[in-house]
């Protein structure tokens, strides 16, 4: 990718939902393969894929592959075949987290870095560029300047910066999260975590004071970056990417939506910056983020730590608060829209907090409006019993989180994405030609051997001829302009003509095929780049021994393997995170600096999380302002046995958890 292209990347969880984000807008799709990407029931046949990054390829847009799991030894070699059947399918890069591939042989085909290898500074992000990376995708947590930073270390010409702009947030910095395997046996860093993230906790302090009560004090908002697109670039992020392999069709369709119209805007005010692919796209819709499923929306850490980027009270979708109830009834419930042209459908999804913050859910068999058109009051049958219904009485405020309209609206075709054109028709000795110019610079011709009439209406005739030249149809092309050299006003018959204009189209489209390129793969730098550390604990994720054979060559002299290898018994950190639930709570030392009777009484002392038979101690590392959730393996899982024993470190390194 050029410096100066701005990249779309959208999610796919499978080809179809992949075809459906090119029409809407994106640049590049990223899609799981049949094995080794990080996440379990997202997989796609390699046919498949090759059938999404042929589309795709029509539009001049890019089809990237996960393989972001970590690697046994015993699975190298499978991921080298499946590397080379993707290449051989057509796909662009592939997206990894394992330095492993980097020492097996895999085809010339881009390498990108994953948000799993937790690219958090400009050290880092420099040596994953020298290592021969063309693409990084850094944390979520990271602030403008720091990914400004990581710009100023970096080579746009080598190093393309991606950012993820919307969708669920990990709270753990990505890739440092082991709480999954701790507690299940299911390795997070494999594709398959238990989101213990999303589960309700007690907090007690030092003292076993409750100071929290079954909240989600792990679960944080979703991420939107809408507002900070324009920053985003000036730091130097290129690529912006939608998280969502498991999302459904809808989703995809509106985000990807969403944020083509957001960068258009942007790319029209700034001309030094370009498209990655070709074509513009027209919808059938006004996209909203807030339609889809979502936490609400946090900007996490882009503008500096915020207060609110927590979804504490539950990880549910809450919705649009759309009104609030007048009645209950012994089957139904009466309620007054907010805005009274608010439309409730059949099939709807309302909810509401119960008296303990619980999002409680009630969706609609049938909804009436009571009174003339236009008025706020409904009248709705739920599809559940009312006395199944807690806490929902007069007055209880109701959000709306599924709109049975907007849904069947994403269920129809929503888009339709097309390239400009310029077509012109000259007269030959022969008879007719045709040539097509797309707006890339692709050319085809098409010949018409015929004996030309005088047009009976001259006055009419080229108006006629430009006409049918410019119906262009279910293709993918729209007419920027039609030119005509004739020797004069000609009749062409529509049954010559459509063939002459089809078998040029279709030349265009075979020019365009044959014109598409692989990027190139980015060369490793020689000597080997030194890696910014020489020890390396399990927090490195090493798996496999070509992994370490990589991190060797980079000059570390002790490394540890993956927490996955169960080598790690005590009691360690199983996740990292900038968020912090003593800040959350209003009980970080430095929220309290300054504050009369309460500086110097709060310190940042560890606390527990407790849920059900599950605890879980948190440290807090102030200096670099991040907290460490720490625990040990169950004993269960360490008696499943070691997946994967490896014993390749010189020195036993030490695991210490944050103080």
């Amino acid at each position: 990718m050029l410096p100066h292209h701005i990249e779309l990347l959208s999610p796919a969880r499978d080809a179809d939902i992949g075809i459906e984000a090119i029409h809407h807008g994106a640049d590049a799709v990223y899609i799981g393969g049949p094995s080794f990407g990080a996440r379990t029931s997202a997989d796609n046949s390699v046919k498949e894929i090759g059938r999404l990054a042929k589309h795709a390829h029509r539009f001049g847009s890019r089809i990237f592959v996960t393989m972001n799991t970590i690697l046994r030894d015993d699975e190298l070699e499978p991921a080298r075949k499946l590397a080379w059947q993707l290449y051989d399918a057509g796909v662009d890069a592939l997206i990894i987290q394992d330095m492993g591939l980097l020492e097996i042989d895999l085809p010339p085909i881009q390498l990108h870095a994953s948000t799993q290898t937790d690219i958090r500074t400009p050290e880092k992000a420099r040596f994953l560029q020298d290592a021969g990376l063309n693409q990084i995708v850094l944390a979520r947590e990271l602030t403008l300047q720091q990914i400004a930073d990581i710009r100023a270390a970096t080579d746009p010409e080598r190093c393309t910066l991606e950012f993820f702009i919307h969708g669920a947030l990990c709270v753990a910095y990505s890739g440092q999260c082991f709480i999954s395997h701790a507690h299940t046996g299911r390795s997070a860093n494999r594709g398959d975590c238990s989101q213990a993230c999303r589960l309700p906790y007690e907090v007690k302090d030092s003292q076993g004071r409750i100071v929290a009560h079954d909240k989600h004090v792990l679960s944080m908002k979703d991420n939107n970056q809408s507002d900070n697109l324009r920053a985003l670039i000036d730091a130097g992020a290129r690529s912006f990417k939608i998280e969502g392999r498991y999302k459904d069709m809808a989703y995809v369709k509106n985000i990807t939506a969403h944020y083509r119209v957001l960068l258009d805007q942007i790319l029209e005010d700034r001309p030094e910056l370009a498209r990655s692919s070709s074509g513009r796209c027209t919808f059938g819709f006004t996209p909203d983020p807030d339609q889809n499923f979502n936490r609400e929306f946090t900007d996490y850490f882009v503008q500096g730590r915020q207060d609110d980027i927590g979804a504490f009270d539950t990880p549910k979708n809450p919705g649009r608060p759309i009104g609030y109830v007048t009645k209950v009834g012994p089957d139904c419930v009466e309620l007054e829209t907010d805005d009274a042209a608010t439309v409730i459908h059949n099939g709807d999804g309302l909810c509401y907090l119960d008296l303990q913050k619980e999002l409680t859910g009630l969706q609609i068999n049938r909804a009436e409006r009571l009174g003339p058109p236009g008025s706020p009051r409904w009248r709705v049958y739920p599809k559940d019993p009312i006395d199944t219904l807690k806490d929902l009485r007069k007055n209880t405020v109701v959000n709306r989180n599924r709109d049975m309209d907007w849904v069947r609206t994403l269920e129809r075709k929503s888009a339709e994405r097309r390239m400009g054109i310029w077509l012109r028709l000259d007269e030959t000795p022969q008879g007719l030609s045709l040539t097509v110019t797309d707006e890339d610079g692709h050319s085809a011709t098409a010949h018409l051997p015929c004996k030309l009439e005088a047009a009976k209406d001259p006055a009419q005739a080229d108006a006629k001829l430009r006409e049918s030249l410019a119906r262009l149809g279910d293709t993918v092309f729209e007419p920027i302009d039609v030119a005509l050299n004739l020797s004069g006003p000609r009749f062409v018959p529509a049954s010559l003509l459509n063939p002459l204009r089809r078998e040029a189209i279709e030349a265009l489209e075979a020019a365009r095929a044959a014109a598409w390129t692989r990027l190139p793969r980015a060369v490793p730098v020689e000597p080997p780049a030194p890696y910014p550390e020489d020890t390396l604990t399990y927090l490195a994720n090493v798996f496999n021994h070509k992994a370490r054979d990589f991190y060797a060559k980079h000059g570390v002299k002790v490394i540890a393997a993956a927490y996955e290898s169960q080598e790690e018994t005590g009691e360690v950190s199983l996740m990292i995170t900038k968020h912090c639930v003593r800040f959350s709570l209003s009980l970080c030392p430095k929220q309290a600096k300054g504050v009369t009777g309460v500086q110097g009484t709060v310190k940042a002392e560890p606390m527990q999380l407790i849920h059900g038979n599950e605890k879980l101690t948190l440290r807090f590392d102030c200096k670099p302002c991040e907290m460490h959730v720490v625990g040990k393996m169950k004993p269960a899982v360490l008696k499943a046995g070691q997946t994967s024993p490896l014993t390749f470190y010189r020195t036993r390194p030490g695991t210490r958890a944050a103080a």
